[in-house]
């Protein structure tokens, strides 16, 4: 699996996943703006509760995918997130 910026992710604070009803699609909202999202991010961002690690939350995506390898994924999104300070690590 790559290596993610953060090991337990959660949401930065001012950051929040809400369901867009004008676009019909899930959207992260900060302080400086919204960043549309496809369904999958929006499943991994919703799983990002700090209490999960990347790989629990890779574990139970692969689960909902019918056992589909997703770990890479999931940890490229994360850091690329991360990246822009819109996910932090809990134990930070």
């Amino acid at each position: 699996m790559t290596e993610s910026a953060v090991r337990k992710p959660r949401l930065a604070t001012g950051v929040r996943l809400q369901w867009d009803r004008v676009r019909e699609r899930h959207v992260l909202l900060y302080p400086e703006g919204a960043l549309a999202l496809n369904p999958t991010a929006a499943d991994v961002l919703g799983l990002c509760d700090g209490e999960r690690t990347v790989d629990d939350i890779a574990a139970e995506l692969s689960a909902r995918y019918d056992g589909s390898p997703v770990g890479d994924d999931v940890a490229r999104l994360l850091s690329a997130i991360a990246d822009r300070g819109l996910v932090i690590d809990a134990d930070a």
